[in-house]
């Protein structure tokens, strides 16, 4: 199916139906969805697949504990934090936080919405559950997240610009979903708020990744939306080696039904895109570095997941965690958008990552869903202001 034709599907369909989830539950699918993923995908994050099912005793089928047991607050590479056992990872922090942001400003968020509102959250105590203590999340992310707090906090450069020079990863990609869910229906204004918003963190490909993964989870809300139109929305925004890596990936993944089956050509149709290179630990010297031919692996392979797994969310997302790699990031991003295309979150793993993690996944969901009812109706009374304006200009009223 087509862009065009799934919105008009999304036009002809009147109300949601008890199989055609509303608003509010596309919202918390995709949100529990997307925790859920991370913390499934935290544990193995950065090993192949061949060393996680070695590790597992073969693939991973839910929850599972650290990678190096009772070790894991002195075993390298992954110390202090406590990946696994339901933990959420900075996806999640990342993600929670950026709601909080949309809650307090409620209207569509920009680069000065990041500095104004995001930084200091950032700076703000909180339960992090990898650290089991309460901490500054600032503490827990990455450095590419950290390059946020140091530009916009102590450089205090332009929100604007602030993106450029950092390094070029998944990091601004990982917890676009609330702007997708927000403009949900209408991928094209969730791709350009993306970017807005992502521009204080990333530049180039990983920018572009931001914008493109809210089209998706804008386009998956879309009523009647399947796998493949979310991936034609998807590729209707993305722009230069960021589409070409999403049709390299589309093209392998319709052939495979089976994640099995799938890991390893999925990952030789992105690997020509990707420049961390062939061990994930140890990059490449061309890693991370803006380019416009280049993408990041990530958001093609959850897509290439989202297709594999047909709109299951248990395949998908499966999918995504045995993939390995920065599978938590990949799990969080299939996790969405297979949320917001309606698929199932199993409840016994949302309830064990809420438990484990000390976060109520269902609240940031209401609060967003809400946010994004209000946002939609002064998007309807600044069109309708436009319609009036242009109108009289034109000579037409």
């Amino acid at each position: 199916m087509t862009p065009t034709t799934a919105m008009e599907a999304a036009l002809s369909t009147p109300r949601p139906s008890p199989t055609t989830p509303g608003l509010d539950e596309r919202v918390r699918r995709a949100l529990v969805g997307a925790a859920v993923g991370d913390a499934l995908g935290g544990p193995v994050e950065g090993w192949a697949p061949e060393q996680i099912a070695e590790r597992h005793g073969g693939r991973v089928t839910g929850i599972v504990g650290p990678w190096y047991g009772e070790d894991w607050r002195t075993a390298r590479p992954v110390a202090p934090y406590h990946k696994g056992d339901g933990h959420v990872t900075d996806d999640t922090l990342m993600t929670h936080a950026l709601i909080r942001v949309y809650h307090r400003v409620r209207d569509h968020l920009d680069a000065y919405a990041v500095a104004d509102h995001l930084v200091p959250d950032l700076l703000s105590p909180r339960w992090i559950p990898e650290l089991e203590s309460e901490a500054l999340p600032l503490q827990r992310i990455f450095l590419a997240e950290k390059w946020i707090v140091a530009r916009l906090h102590y450089g205090h450069v332009d929100p604007r610009e602030a993106g450029a020079g950092n390094i070029v990863n998944c990091g601004a990609a990982m917890y676009m979903a609330p702007v997708g869910l927000v403009n949900a229906g209408h991928p094209e204004a969730a791709y350009a708020e993306a970017l807005e918003v992502a521009a204080p963190h990333q530049s180039s490909y990983g920018r572009e990744a931001a914008g493109v993964f809210a089209a998706a989870v804008a386009a998956a809300c879309r009523p009647g939306a399947t796998p493949g139109t979310v991936v034609d929305a998807a590729l209707s925004t993305a722009r230069d080696g960021t589409r070409s890596a999403i049709e390299a990936v589309a093209e392998v993944a319709v052939h495979h039904e089976d994640f099995e089956s799938a890991l390893a050509p999925l990952r030789a149709a992105v690997e020509p895109f990707d420049t961390v290179g062939p061990d994930y630990r140890n990059p490449s010297l061309g890693a991370r570095r803006p380019s416009r031919l280049h993408a990041i692996e990530e958001l093609p392979i959850a897509l290439g997941m989202l297709l594999v797994g047909c709109g299951d969310y248990r395949r998908t997302v499966l999918g995504s965690v045995n993939y390995g790699r920065d599978c938590d990031s990949i799990a969080t991003m299939s996790g969405a958008i297979v949320g917001a295309l309606g698929g199932e979150v199993p409840a016994d793993w949302a309830a064990t990552v809420a438990e484990a993690s000390r976060l109520d996944l269902d609240a940031p969901a209401a609060v967003l869903a809400q946010v994004a009812r209000e946002v939609f109706a002064r998007d309807l009374e600044r069109r309708r202001a436009h319609e009036q304006a242009f109108g009289a200009l034109a000579g037409e009223r």
